[in-house]
């Protein structure tokens, strides 16, 4: 390739780069992910491979899309955006899945939905009191039903109890139960070799009595790991830890903020991820 070829290669791909930006901030996501596609013909793009799944997944194409972010991490493996996304469109693609059969019957997958946070309706918490090998025939994505019992919130799996809601987050649920509210739940993560489980735990109705009361109030949530989330119509996601990242110089598109988009190193652009219908 000559020097006056590689010019216009590059020029290409700037020009690819700042349209796909584009059509991205306008929301015109089937463009977005033609041109994208465009862009990685010219070769390997680790910018151009997240934004193409941010695009997909906007379109609910969350295979296509967790495709993508995994082809960004086969370049680089530290790629945080990419890490991020991946893992989150796992949970989202780990809840579609049919129910699966264990030896204590059958376990319902919760909804994609209820992994989309939303500020103050939604929240994490860790499950204790973990019986001994309650954790094997669970998974991501498991539904789990929370029942008060005297005084404590308790988590169950297929009708069968696993263990206690943290008190920290139950005393002010159970608060919210007696005066009518209703919760629905989730397995995000757990690890069988150190028995820790977590949930996302979803407000499903909100009793006329409680107008104006908070589920769950902006306090920091345990386990800082995945927070997907609902604004209006586009999921987007968040991390405590991204302030190093806004003063990079680069062109991907992030995820949001509290509650599934946050900022990229290119200010004008959100990131969402659309919920699957």
């Amino acid at each position: 390739m000559t020097l006056g070829d590689a010019d216009a290669t590059t020029r290409q791909r700037r020009q690819l780069s700042e349209t796909a930006i584009a059509e991205a901030t306008r929301g015109e996501w089937e463009a977005a992910v033609e041109t994208n596609r465009q862009l990685l013909e010219l070769g390997s793009d680790i910018d151009a491979s997240n934004r193409l799944g941010k695009a997909l997944a906007e379109l609910g194409r969350h295979a296509e899309a967790l495709e993508a972010y995994e082809q960004a991490l086969e370049r680089d493996a530290t790629n945080r955006i990419a890490q991020r996304n991946a893992e989150r469109l796992r949970l989202l693609l780990a809840a579609d899945k049919p129910a699966r059969k264990n030896g204590k019957g059958r376990t319902d997958k919760a909804p994609a939905t209820l992994f989309i946070e939303e500020m103050g309706k939604t929240g994490r918490a860790r499950v204790t009191n973990l019986g001994p090998r309650v954790l094997a025939p669970l998974s991501p994505g498991d539904a789990v039903e929370l029942l008060v019992t005297n005084d404590e919130l308790e988590a169950r799996v297929g009708g069968a109890p696993i263990g206690i809601v943290e008190p920290r987050i139950a005393a002010r649920l159970l608060k919210l139960i007696a005066a009518g509210n209703r919760y629905e739940a989730a397995i995000t993560t757990l690890n069988e070799a150190s028995n820790e489980l977590m949930i996302i735990i979803r407000e499903a109705f909100t009793h006329p009595s409680n107008f104006g009361k908070v589920s769950f109030p902006n306090a920091p949530q345990p386990g800082g790991g995945v927070r997907p989330y609902m604004k209006g119509s586009a999921v987007r996601y968040d991390d405590d830890d991204e302030t190093e990242e806004t003063d990079e110089d680069s062109e991907e598109v992030e995820e949001l903020d509290t509650t599934l988009p946050e900022y990229s190193a290119e200010p004008e652009l959100e990131e969402e991820l659309v919920e699957e219908t």
